[in-house]
């Protein structure tokens, strides 16, 4: 029989790719009246965000696939807060994105199978090296959200907004699994995670 994690992993990946994601926590910023952006602005904004909720999407399939493989049980409760809270930025940046007019990646599903195949990898390396995993995927999302608020107006108070809590988030999720004992991961694999963390955003940035 199939064992009740994997459906349950399965069914968690058809609501992040195909379904409407639900906040638990209000939307940052949702009382902040909408900029005044002209058409090209509003479409560099909302491929901006497409690329945050791609991020979204992989966190999700990440963290799923590490919490599969993780031994111990503090490490599963740190992966399963951290995806929590990722899923009020998978709501956020899905609003953001239809409040732009902009739309979802059409590479969603593959985004999500790949994220999820190394999240499991890095899950059966052990949990310090799992949870060093986790805090350097943190570490680099916080710098990719740095460039982002680099590139959004001043006057885009909204977007703004949701970044900087997206911010906040990502850097506790980094905290807590150092406090946890993570390992600091080697050299080449932190330059091999940025390298795909440009391909995605790259790619996100258009498609």
């Amino acid at each position: 029989m199939i064992p009740d994690r994997l459906i349950l992993s399965f069914d968690r990946a058809l609501r992040t790719v195909f379904g409407p994601a639900r906040s638990a926590r209000p939307m940052p910023g949702e009382n902040v009246p909408e900029a005044d952006l002209d058409p090209a602005a509003k479409a560099k904004v909302a491929a901006l965000m497409r690329v945050n909720h791609v991020g979204e999407v992989c966190a999700q399939a990440l963290y799923q696939g590490q919490a599969l493989t993780a031994r111990n049980p503090r490490a599963k409760a740190a992966l399963a807060q951290a995806a929590g809270e990722e899923v009020d930025h998978l709501a956020w940046t899905e609003r953001r994105i239809a409040e732009l007019g902009g739309r979802r990646s059409l590479l969603n599903p593959l985004w999500y199978a790949g994220s999820y195949a190394i999240g499991m990898v890095a899950g059966l390396a052990g949990d310090r090296w799992n949870l060093g995993f986790l805090a350097e995927t943190e570490r680099q999302v916080v710098a990719h959200l740095d460039r982002h608020l680099g590139e959004l107006s001043h006057h885009d108070a909204k977007s703004r907004a949701l970044i900087i809590a997206m911010k906040r988030d990502e850097a506790k999720h980094a905290t807590s699994a150092l406090h946890l004992g993570a390992s600091e991961l080697p050299l080449g694999c932190r330059l091999l995670m940025r390298a795909a963390s440009r391909v995605m955003t790259t790619t996100a940035y258009w498609v």
